[in-house]
């Protein structure tokens, strides 16, 4: 008899875990039917656009995991997407903004029929037929979240017309795949070699040759029950076509020398001057059981890949700090702020010795000496003053991840990503331009004082209709809406 209830035991105990599987499979469904539902209902909304509308507007507000863009014959800039999370809700954008650089002006363009609000997807602009805007995947957060609805559908937008058009013919899957702009096909690659493990987050850029750099990325792992570890990867391989031919490609390992970054995520990439690939900012976050701390960064590294070497980006400081320096009259700056965006100076000296272990068990050490800005008593020579300016911070971004680059004339703009100060997630919307080859100093052409930002305490309460307002996106002209918003159930 014992063994016999031993065993009905057994089974009970499978059967509570499959009656449990089913649950879990089943609110999963539920909560993607929701999602689909809450995208189909802000779709509807989006279908009331009949004319294409451009409006002259102030700078975009604050978000993250957009895609900003080129215009390949204009001299713009191409703003799409993106979240804003202030503490409760999470809002997404399908909003289109062209940032004209000459004239320092934006405009916000409402086209007909324009994809789903979504963050985090890929975007990629070409010259084809006047100029072309790609838009791949990305995901949809709901208001709460706690629901994530990932995309893989593809977008062009065709910048001569103003017209959006979704591509139907394609396939999605975890390799790599090769898009025809020609013919609107997907055809799937097979490299020989040993290319990246998977992950999530990696940068792509290519080559003067026509290969693709990948590098970097993020991956977690099951280290014991309940626990993941997270792994920050800064290895960089490249995918190159073998013996010159375009349907046989080859994963290489690449071993750059020089100064690398250190290991992070959330950094951001563009193509520089001279085929050289810009990566800027991240963040280093230092996980533990039960708490997340990250550390950004606002430094510039550049990867030159005809030389397979990093270079660390220094500025040189403008021309009119040269004098303040050498007379030591540098203005100190008033008062200060709990969540200063903006380039800080040190007092003292500072040597920073920093050992990195990458992925191949290379140790790269990192020694730099920030000297004090504007140290009176200490003269110096006009070559000591020049390697000051070298080392010394330069007001510019603040650090950030997850922001968003693009390089134009030889000037690179970052706009917007965010950091976070205790518990508070900080989201931007400054912009800020460096003239890549004078490396003299940052220009703000769009400021923004993080205080300002509303941040809002986390609530347990759900109401559905604040859940569409705050997946909506808040904009003023569909607000009128809201209406109607407040009647979509889950």
């Amino acid at each position: 008899m014992g063994k016999k209830g031993k065993k009905e035991k057994g089974r009970g105990a499978e059967k509570t875990a499959a009656k449990m599987e089913k649950k879990v499979s089943k609110r999963s469904r539920k909560e993607e039917e929701d999602l689909e539902a809450l995208i189909a209902h802000f779709q509807t909304l989006d279908a009331k656009r009949t004319q294409i509308v451009e409006t002259p507007c102030p700078p975009p507000s604050p978000r993250l995991n957009a895609s900003l863009s080129v215009h390949p014959e204009k001299d713009e800039l191409i703003l799409f997407g993106g979240e804003y999370f202030n503490g409760q809700k999470t809002f997404l954008y399908n909003e289109l903004y062209v940032y004209n650089i000459r004239k320092d002006a934006w405009t916000k363009v409402d086209i007909p029929s324009p994809p789903p609000r979504r963050s985090a997807h890929q975007a990629v602009v070409v010259p084809q037929g006047g100029g072309q805007l790609w838009v791949f995947g990305g995901e949809f957060v709901s208001p709460n979240g706690e629901q994530f609805y990932h995309y893989k559908d593809l977008w062009v937008l065709h910048l001569a017309t103003k017209t959006w058009e979704q591509v139907k013919d394609y396939i999605y899957y975890n390799d790599v795949y090769a898009f025809n702009l020609d013919t609107f096909t997907w055809s799937k690659l097979s490299p020989s070699g040993t290319g990246p493990t998977p992950r999530s987050g990696c940068q792509m850029s290519v080559t003067p040759q026509g290969g693709i750099i990948v590098y970097g990325g993020y991956s977690k792992q099951r280290v014991k029950k309940d626990v993941d570890k997270g792994t920050r990867h800064s290895d960089m391989f490249l995918l190159k076509p073998e013996d010159g031919r375009e349907d046989k490609w080859v994963w290489t390992r690449m071993n750059p020398s020089g100064v690398r970054p250190t290991p992070r995520s959330g950094f951001s990439v563009a193509m520089a001057p001279n085929h050289q690939t810009l990566f800027f900012g991240g963040v280093c976050d230092e996980e533990e059981e039960e708490s997340l701390a990250g550390e950004f960064f606002n430094d510039l590294y550049f990867y030159d890949a005809t030389r397979n070497r990093w270079f660390e980006g220094q500025l040189k400081g403008p021309k009119s700090e040269k004098k303040k320096r050498r007379r030591g009259r540098r203005e100190e700056p008033e008062g200060g702020s709990k969540l200063a965006c903006g380039g800080t100076g040190t007092q003292a000296p500072v040597e920073v010795v920093k050992e990195v272990v990458a992925e191949d068990g290379t140790v790269v050490t990192i020694k730099q000496v920030l000297a004090a800005p504007g140290s009176a008593g200490q003269p110096q020579s006009e070559d000591e003053d020049s390697l000051e300016e070298a080392g010394s911070p330069t007001p510019g971004p603040c650090p950030r991840s997850n922001a968003m680059l693009a390089v134009k004339h030889g000037v690179l703009y970052v706009y917007g990503g965010m950091f976070e100060a205790g518990d508070r997630q900080v989201t931007l919307s400054d912009l800020h331009c460096l003239d890549l080859h004078r490396m003299e100093a940052w220009k703000a052409l769009v400021e923004m004082d993080p205080e300002t930002q509303e941040w809002l305490e986390e609530t347990d309460s759900e109401e559905d209709s604040e859940e569409v307002e705050g997946a909506e996106g808040g904009d003023e002209d569909e607000d009128e809406d809201s209406g109607e918003e407040s009647g979509v159930e889950d």
